[in-house]
C-alpha cells in the first residue's frame, strides 16, 4: 500500500499577488518631503559657507597685508631708515613699488621692484605674488588680466601710502597745511611719521573704472583725503572696502606693523570718471577729514 504526501507549494507558485507596498518603504510623498527638507538645510547652510570662505580670505589679506608693512620698516632697516619710493621718477611711468615694466603699456614685473626682496618666497628667491595679492579680489584680477585692462596691474589689489610714505615731502612756507615734493626717487624717512600706529602703509586698493570686471580696476596706491601741496582739494579715493559682513570693510596696514579692518565713513567723486566711487565701495575711512591717516603729523 503506498503512502503519499503532498507537498506544501511555494507562496508564489499560484503566481504574483497583489498588495500593498513591502514594509518600510517610502511612499512618493515622504520622498518628496525628504527631498524639500534638504533643499531648506542647504539654503540655509550655503550663505554660512559662503561667509565663512569671507572670512578666511579676509584672514589671509590681513596677514599679506601685515607681511608688506613688515617688508617697508625691513627695507628702511637697510636704506637707512628710509622708506621705499612708491612710483620712482613718476613721469617716466615704469616704476612702482611693486614691481617695474619696459613700456607703460604693459604690466609691471615683480621682479625688480624695490621691494621684491622683502616680500621674497624663501624657497624661489623671487617675488612673492601670494603675498601680494589679496584673495577676495582674485577673481577680478583674473578677469583684467585675460581683457588687458587696467592701467596699474600687477599692484594686486593692494595700495601704497605713497602720498608722503613714498615721496620725500617739506611743508610750505607760505602754506602751512601744504606739503610740497621734494623728490619721488625715495621715501620718506620713517622718523618723520609721528603716529606710526595710526599712519597708513598699505590698504586694499582698487579705482573705480568701468572696466570689464565689475567696475573696478588695480590701483597701486592709497590716495589721501586731499591732495598734500593743494590743501582743499580732494583726489579720487581709492581704498576699497571689498570684504563682507554686516558692514564692508577694508583692510589696512599701518606703519608699526598690525593690520585691521575698517569701514568705509566718506566717499566722493570728482566726475572725471565716469564710474562713481561710492558705486564700488571706494571711499576713506575714519571720522576726521584730514589726511591725518596718511601724513607726517
Amino acid at each position: 500500500m503506498s503512502t503519499h504526501r503532498s507537498i506544501p507549494l511555494s507562496p508564489m507558485a499560484d503566481g504574483p499577488r497583489s498588495g500593498p507596498c513591502l514594509a518600510g518603504a517610502f511612499s512618493l510623498v515622504e520622498l518628496l518631503v525628504v527631498i524639500a527638507t534638504f533643499a531648506t538645510l542647504l539654503s540655509l547652510l550655503l550663505p554660512s559657507l559662503g561667509s565663512a570662505r569671507e572670512a578666511g580670505r579676509s584672514t589671509v589679506c590681513l596677514s599679506n597685508l601685515r607681511q608688506a608693512a613688515i617688508a617697508v620698516t625691513s627695507y628702511a632697516y637697510d636704506f637707512r631708515g628710509v622708506a621705499p619710493p612708491g612710483a620712482a621718477n613718476f613721469l617716466a611711468n615704469r616704476d612702482r613699488w611693486h614691481g617695474s615694466r619696459a613700456h607703460a603699456q604693459q604690466p609691471f614685473s615683480p621682479a625688480a621692484g624695490p621691494l621684491a626682496g622683502y616680500l621674497a618666497s624663501t624657497a624661489s628667491g623671487t617675488a612673492d605674488m601670494g603675498v601680494r595679492t589679496c584673495p577676495s579680489f582674485s577673481a577680478t584680477l583674473r578677469t583684467l588680466a585675460d581683457a588687458g585692462a587696467g592701467f596699474e596691474r600687477g599692484c594686486g589689489g593692494y595700495g601704497y601710502n605713497n602720498a608722503f610714505l613714498g615721496v620725500v615731502r617739506r611743508r610750505s612756507a607760505s602754506n602751512h597745511n601744504a606739503w610740497l615734493l621734494v623728490t619721488d626717487r625715495s621715501g620718506s624717512a620713517l622718523h618723520r611719521f609721528r603716529r606710526p600706529d595710526s599712519t597708513l602703509a598699505f590698504a586694499d586698493a582698487a579705482f573705480a573704472d568701468p572696466a570689464p570686471a565689475g567696475g573696478l580696476i588695480e590701483y597701486s596706491f592709497l590716495e589721501p583725503r586731499f591732495w598734500p601741496d593743494s590743501p582743499g582739494n580732494r583726489p579720487d579715493p581709492s581704498i576699497h572696502a571689498r570684504h563682507a559682513g554686516r558692514k564692508a570693510r577694508a583692510n589696512l596696514a599701518f606703519l608699526d606693523g598690525h593690520a585691521e579692518p575698517r569701514p568705509i565713513a566718506f566717499t566722493w567723486s570728482s566726475g572725471l570718471y565716469p564710474q562713481p566711487a561710492v558705486d564700488a565701495q571706494i571711499g576713506w575711512p575714519g571720522a576726521d577729514d584730514n589726511n591725518g591717516l596718511f601724513d607726517y603729523d
